[in-house]
């Protein structure tokens, strides 16, 4: 297994595979209470020009899984074991140099606060030709140039003069849009947003996706969408992979998960949802109770103290043995329910949502 204690090179893989390829990754942090097993063996793969939406609770290990594939844990008190393939290039046992080379050039992100990643002492503009100069090298004068020609593509009014202000000139959603700048200005080949549309009004919220969109669909780049809004999800996302306790527990397309999702805890969030299709007087359903402590995850599957099912599936296997992520088809699950179990509980599901 690798580690984050970086190596100096790193392993070549033999033969054709994904653009990403996620295998069986984990990551845990030593704090003074104990271990937290933040990610516990998860897998994923994405192809180039797709975009991969990953939901969840707070705390179920989706920004931690995106940190992990740019590498920025650190190493004195993280330890990260499996393998992250970006293309021939294998991520985790990458040394510094070399994710310092790869990250803002082949792979960047939008980080979920732009005023706090954004420095207040630069300029937006400097800050944006900066990472282009890094890695692109050319002239002050080119990057300049650069960075008008990024803010105008993202759509901030007047780039030519808005390149000389300071973060707190912009607004929320104009910060936004710099940072996406920024992140784009090497015209990275995976771009990771985590939150992107977080504290925006939606009005703000859909024109950053419609951007998102449009920038794929001219680099082809592929992106891996962080979020909580199963609605962002279903209008941007191309396949959807749901965690829970640091690991994946339905994973398949955006037709398949929020149309006939499988597994109990992604039917609890699609019932959490308000609808404008549902009555008034019918009260939204949350997952009850609360997500488990890392430091001791439950025995078996992590969702059993939650669940709704867990003595029809078998409450002796459910608190033993941890289900392994089942695909059919293409759609998969992480579930001790039986699958003609699941399909009346999905039929159920939405005849109670055609009669509402």
């Amino acid at each position: 297994m690798s580690t984050a204690t970086w190596t100096t090179e790193s392993p070549v893989r033999r033969g054709p595979g994904p653009f990403l390829a996620v295998r069986d990754l984990a990551v845990q942090f030593t704090t003074e209470e104990g271990v937290v097993h933040a990610v516990d063996g998860l897998s994923f793969d994405l192809e180039k020009g797709t975009t991969l939406g990953i939901v969840g609770e707070s705390g179920s290990g989706k920004s931690v899984t995106s940190l992990s594939i740019l590498g920025l844990h650190d190493p004195a008190t993280t330890t990260v074991t499996g393998e992250i393939w970006l293309e021939d290039r294998e991520l985790v046992s990458a040394d510094r140099a070399t994710m310092e080379r790869l990250r803002g050039d082949r792979v960047a992100m939008v980080f979920q606060d732009p005023l706090s990643a954004l420095s207040p002492y630069h300029t937006v503009g400097r800050q944006i030709a900066e990472t282009y100069r890094r890695h692109k090298g050319g002239s002050r004068r080119e990057a300049r140039e650069r960075a008008i020609e990024m803010l105008r593509r993202v759509g901030i009014p007047q780039p030519h003069l808005r390149v000389d202000d300071y973060p707190h000139h912009f607004s929320g959603g104009m910060r936004q849009r710099a940072m996406i700048a920024m992140a784009l200005v090497c015209d990275p080949d995976l771009l990771i947003a985590d939150e992107p549309t977080t504290a925006l009004d939606v009005t703000v919220q859909a024109q950053i996706l419609d951007l998102l969109k449009d920038l794929q669909q001219q680099t082809g780049m592929a992106i891996i969408l962080i979020t909580h809004d199963l609605g962002v999800v279903a209008n941007t996302a191309h396949e959807v992979l749901v965690m829970y306790a640091g690991r994946a527990v339905e994973r398949g397309t955006v037709r398949e998960v929020l149309r006939e999702p499988r597994h109990p805890y992604t039917w609890g969030l699609l019932a959490s949802m308000p609808s404008l299709r549902s009555p008034l007087d019918v009260p939204l359903r949350p997952v009850r109770g609360t997500p488990p402590s890392l430091l001791a995850p439950p025995p078996g599957c992590p969702f059993h103290p939650r669940c709704d099912f867990v003595d029809l599936a078998g409450r002796e296997l459910c608190t033993r043995e941890r289900p392994a992520l089942v695909p059919e088809h293409g759609h998969a699950d992480a579930c001790h329910l039986a699958p003609e179990d699941k399909r009346r509980l999905t039929d159920a599901r939405d005849d109670r949502k055609e009669r509402a």
